[in-house]
Parts: structure tokens; sequence; C-alpha cells
């Protein structure tokens, strides 16, 4: 026997409302597990599919209870007792059993068992009994059909009152028989048997009721302890799962009516589960097909987040781009004002420039003016010297000193002429060159104005560009919002979408659940469904194991 270690002391306590279902083969392996089996037992429905039942089996079960459990079994007959079961962490919970045989041309060929939840006192008489089996301390007791019984003397006793009706109704005949036997008193006589009552009212009157007795013993096998036998073995059949099972009657007594109702109660649930199996593998074709388009409509709803997470992060950085821009525009306009104040600046000094040449071109000429009326003082001074000189000449020797100072004086001058020349020559070159100047000042006053002009334009235009940046950071930032918001929005969206594909795929694995536990009804050939098409691929592993099971209807 397999006692599966470690253990631990806690106690699972089972739903009220739920039940665990499983089917296995007569080797023990299990072939199909329900959704609550696999959730008490703490093993995936991998671990359980194909596995030796007797990994749940817990050490505190006594051999006797599973021996007793396989015997009747194999005999054909259905067994509930309590089981204590581990789970896969060393937990433990108890479950009152009912093992029904799945039977195959009148053979049993698995069972399939239904555990539900004992009551608390169910769960103290059997932890008690099992504990003595154990140890060897339950005395004359033994387990049967999984029920306590006694054994020895007492055990028959208690026997003799649990006997079938058809051995009460046997043993009832066989000495209602003997009696009549007895009242017949019938002898031996020469070797021949003689019944001297049979010649009397009263003997053919016992003769008559011998033989109306033994009618009714083979009236009542014939007309119920048979059909009851074929009513147990029906209902025998139909608990394992089997709706194939032919059975009718075309008498018309209770018996032939009770095998009708039967009859009809096996047609209506082979329509019914036929049914109900054919439209759960349609809405496994359905739900796959939407868990398909669900996980379709994930993938491009997440590659929509994705896209609008990116867009949303490029006009994050295209606002803040524009924002530079901006900034950059407003440190250009600055400039440009500062620009034109300068130039506005630059062009009052021009002004001033041209002024002050026009200043010294005035001063200048003023001066040549000046000039002239030196060359006419030195030009009348000359003459003077002459005049002097001549004089001087007529007066002799008296007038050789002034002829000297008129020499000197015409020699003053000459030099005064000269020198009021080469001035004058400067000065008209200082005038022509001033003159050049003044031009160069008035051309550098309108340059200076164009490019006033310019500066200013170019101020308005960084204005207006700045004005337009700042309306262009306000427009992407509303932008920025309606992508964020939509990013927002399609990561929802997303999740809901995950969410739908989700469910549809545990509705699917759920349907696929209900396919294999309706697949434990056997049904007649002419009433099977055609086996469940493969579903298409999808993530839910769940979903792709149960699928992988490939279950064929029968």
């Amino acid at each position: 026997m397999r006692n599966n270690f470690p253990v631990t002391d806690v106690e699972i306590e089972l739903s009220d409302t739920e039940t665990i279902v499983s089917t296995t083969d007569l080797q023990g392996n299990i072939t199909y597990a329900n959704t609550y089996f696999i959730a008490i037992s703490g093993y995936t429905e991998e671990e359980l599919i194909g596995a030796p039942q007797n990994i749940l089996r817990h050490p505190d079960m006594p051999v006797e209870a599973f021996a007793d459990m396989w015997a009747t079994i194999r005999s054909g007959r259905s067994w509930t007792g309590m089981v204590k079961n581990r789970c896969k962490n060393g937990d433990a919970y108890w479950v009152m059993a009912n093992a029904t045989p799945v039977m195959e041309n009148g053979k049993a060929v698995g069972y399939m068992s239904v555990r539900t939840k004992p009551t608390r006192a169910q769960i103290t008489a059997a932890a008690e009994l099992y504990r003595n089996l154990k140890a060897g301390t339950a005395g004359n007791i033994r387990l049967e059909q999984g029920m306590v019984r006694a054994t020895g003397l007492r055990g028959r006793l208690a026997a003799a009152t649990r006997m079938s009706l058809r051995r009460r109704i046997t043993l009832n005949v066989t000495g209602q028989c003997a009696m009549l036997m007895l009242l017949m008193g019938f002898h031996l006589f020469d070797g021949a048997v003689r019944f001297p009552y049979l010649e009397t009212p009263l003997g053919i009157l016992t003769g008559a009721a011998g033989v109306s007795l033994l009618y009714f013993w083979y009236a009542l096998h014939a007309t119920l302890l048979r059909p009851m036998e074929v009513a147990r073995q029906a209902c025998q059949t139909m608990a394992g799962g089997d709706l194939s099972v032919e059975f009718s009657s075309n008498r018309q007594d209770e018996m032939g009516q009770l095998m009708r109702a039967m009859h009809q109660l096996r047609v209506n649930l082979q329509s019914i589960v036929g049914d109900v199996r054919t439209n759960f593998q349609q809405i496994s074709v359905a739900t796959a097909e939407i868990a398909t388009g669900n996980m379709d409509l994930s993938g491009r709803t997440e590659s929509q987040a994705s896209a609008l997470e990116e867009t949303a992060s490029s006009m994050e950085e295209l606002a803040s781009t524009v924002q530079q821009n901006s900034a950059s525009v407003g440190q250009a306009s600055t400039m440009a004002e500062a620009a034109d104040g300068t130039a506005v600046s630059g062009g009052l000094i021009v002004g001033e420039v041209i002024a002050t040449m026009d200043e010294i071109s005035e001063a200048s000429r003023k001066i040549g003016d000046i000039i002239g009326i030196i060359e006419s003082i030195a030009f009348q001074t000359n003459i003077l010297a002459l005049n002097a000189a001549v004089e001087a000449a007529r007066a002799g020797e008296e007038g050789r000193g002034f002829a000297v100072v008129a020499s000197e004086v015409r020699n003053l001058a000459q030099r005064s002429n000269t020198s009021a020349q080469e001035i004058k020559r400067l000065i008209a070159a200082s005038i022509s060159k001033v003159e050049a100047g003044a031009a160069l000042a008035v051309r550098a006053g309108e340059t200076t104005q164009q490019v006033q002009a310019a500066v200013r334009k170019v101020s308005g235009l960084m204005n207006e560009i700045a004005s337009a940046s700042r309306e262009q950071v306000a427009g992407i930032g509303q932008v920025n919002d309606a992508v964020t918001q939509m990013d927002g929005v399609t990561q929802q969206n997303a999740a809901l979408v995950e969410q739908s594909a989700a469910a549809a795929a545990a509705l699917q694995e759920q349907t696929l659940k209900v396919v294999q536990a309706l697949a434990v009804f056997k049904l007649a050939r002419s009433a099977a469904p055609a086996a469940m098409p493969a579903t298409p691929p999808r993530r839910s592993a769940g979903v792709n194991r149960a699928a992988a099971l490939q279950l064929a209807l029968p």
C-alpha cells in the first residue's frame, strides 16, 4: 500500500455546494478530474491525468477500506464510504465517496467517483474506525460496500436480516412446501411413494395449495425478481454513465410500467446529455473563435497603445523643442529690439557727425575767406613794399635803411602769400575731404536708417514668430493632452480586451471541462454527435491542455 508523506495537521473543509468528480480506470489511473478536484488536491491537471489514484491516499486510511472498494466495484456494484485524502502540500480533506463502476458489455472498465462533503459526526466516526483498523484493535468487524459489518455469530445473525429478497422468497416458499409435504403425510412403502391424503378432499386441497405455492414462487421470480434484477443492472449501468444500454418490456403490469418508465428516462437523459454536449461543443468552438479574436484584438490594441505612447513621447519632445524655439525667438526678438535701439543711436550719432562735418566744412570755407583776405593783404603789402623801395631809391642815401625795411616787408609779404597759398591748398584739400566725409556720413546715415528699418522688420517678424511659437506650444500642449488621454483610454481598452480574452479563454476552458464531464456518459451510436473539432491555438495553457485531450464522443 502506498503511503504519501509528509502530512500536516491542517484539514480542509469542502464546499457545501460543490462536488469532487473523477473517473478512473480499473488500473487505478485517473482519466478525468473536474475543476474543484484540481483546486482541492493542489495538483495540476497534468499531474492528475494519467496518474494513479493513490497519489491522493492519506497514510491514515486503512488498507481494508480500499480493498472493500475495489472488490465492490469489480463485482459491478456501487461503493459508498468515508475517505480521507491527502493534498499535494500534505493537508487533508474528508469526503463521502460514491464510487460507481463504469460498465461496458456487462463488465466494469473503470469507475466514476463523486465526492461530497460529509458531516462532522461522520468524520469523527470514520476517523476512529480507521484508526482502530490500522492499529488492529477494531474487533470482530469488517467493511462491506463501505459499511461496517460484524463478524462471527453476531455477524451471521445480522446478515440473516439483510438477506436479499430473492433468498427471502426462496426460503419462505421452500419452508411452506416442506410444511405442506409434512401435512400430506407421504411415506415410503415397498419402494414406492404413497400419498394417502390425495384420495381425500383435504389432500386434494393440500396438493393444489402446493402447486399454487410453486407457481407463486415461479411468478415472483418471473414477474418481480428477474425484472428487478434487470432494472437494478440497468440503473447500475446508467449510474456508471452508460446511457446506451437497451432495456424495455412489453408487459402491462407494474413492473412493465416501471421498465418502460426507466427506458423513457434513459432516452430522455440520452437526448438531454447529447443535446447539451452538442451545444457545448458549438459553444466551445464559438468561445475559441471569440478568444482568438480577443487575443488578436488585444495584440492590436497593445500595438496601438504602444504607438500612442510613442506619439505622446514624440509630442512631448516636440513641445519641448517648440518651447526652446519660442524661448530662442524671444531672446532673438529682445536682441533685435536692442539692435534697433543701437541702430537708432547710431543714426543719431551719424546725424551728429554729418552736422559736425557741415560745421567743419563751413569753418573751412571761412578759413578760406580769411586766407583770401591774408593774400589780399600780402599782395597790397608787397605793392606797398615795392612803392617803398622805389621811394627809398629816390631818396638816395637817406632812404637806404627804409629800402632795407621795404625789402624785408616785401619778403614777408611774399612769404605770407606763399604760406597763404599753401594753407589755401590745404584748406581746399581739407574741404574736399570734409565734403567727401560728409557725403560718406550721409550715406552712413542712410545705411543706418536702412539697417534700422530692417532691424525693425526683423524685430516685427521675431515678435510674430514668438507669438506663433507660443500658439504652437499651446496647440501642441492640447494635442499632447489629447494623445495622453487617448493613450490612457487605449490602455484601459487594452486591459478590458485582455480581461475579455481571459474571460473567453476561461469560458472555453470551462466549456471543455463540461464537455469532458459529459463525455463520461456513453450514448448510443445513433445519437452520438460528431467528434469535437479541434480548437484553434490560443495563449491559455489550460485551454490548450484541455483541447489536447481530444475527447471524441463515443
